[in-house]
């Protein structure tokens, strides 16, 4: 079966035809329009999860920053995973790092968001900037306690 045909009918096993075509050198059988389509998508797949990882984590620290009240082993869980898989992303894929500060505001424009409707808080109760630093952010041990003061 021709290599784009099986693209549209078998993905799986055209991936594996693929690979096998790579690993043994046989360029002519490959499906280099697709094979290029797939590769492309795998970097947007990588920035729409850091994307998502990154809004939920920045939700969680306004949820713990502003409903101390409410703190909970899993929001502390959900923080300290987003903040793992995060680091791991950008150790896989350092070239990702000047894309983390390129959204880091809209990610936390959309945290404000997310926070606000699961908090049931006004929008306006959140700062319209972060509080933390990218760095900050991303620290495993970093908690910030008050939402007056930041630390």
């Amino acid at each position: 079966m021709k290599a784009n045909l099986l693209y549209q009918q078998d993905f799986y096993q055209w991936t594996q035809q693929m690979a096998e075509a790579l690993q043994h050198g046989h360029y002519e059988k490959l499906d280099l329009e697709n094979l290029a389509e797939e590769i492309e998508s795998l970097g947007r797949s990588e920035k729409r999860e850091l994307r998502s990882r990154l809004q939920i984590l920045l939700m969680h620290l306004l949820k713990w920053q502003y409903q101390p009240q409410r703190r909970s082993h899993s929001w502390q869980s959900t923080i300290t995973e987003q903040r793992v898989q995060i680091n791991g992303l950008l150790q896989d894929s350092p070239s990702l790092r000047p894309y983390l500060v390129e959204i880091f505001e809209d990610c936390y424009e959309t945290a404000r968001t997310l926070a606000a409707g699961e908090t049931g808080m006004a929008i306006a109760h959140f700062p319209t900037s972060s509080l933390y630093s990218i760095e900050e952010t991303l620290q495993l041990d970093y908690w910030i306690d008050s939402p007056d003061v930041p630390e």
